[in-house]
C-alpha cells in the first residue's frame, strides 16, 4: 500500500514560518511579521507561503543593492 500523494502547503503557523525563512521565532516577529500580510480565522493565524517568497525577494534586493 502507498502512502498519500503529500498535498503542498499554501500557508504556514507562525513558527513554520519563521523555519521555513531560516531564522528563530522571536525575530520573525520582531523583523518580519509586520510586513506581511496574513489570513486570520478565529485564533489560527497563517502566512501564506507566496507572501514569504516575496518578503524574501524584496529584501534579498536591498541587500544586494547595499552590496555595491
Amino acid at each position: 500500500m502507498s502512502a498519500p500523494p503529500t498535498v503542498p502547503r499554501l500557508a504556514l503557523r507562525r513558527d513554520e514560518a519563521a523555519s521555513a525563512l531560516g531564522v528563530s521565532a522571536d525575530f520573525f516577529d520582531q523583523r518580519v511579521r509586520h510586513e506581511l500580510r496574513a489570513v486570520r480565522r478565529g485564533r489560527v493565524v497563517v502566512y501564506p507561503v507566496r507572501e514569504l517568497e516575496q518578503w524574501l525577494e524584496r529584501n534579498a534586493a536591498r541587500a544586494l543593492e547595499g552590496e555595491a
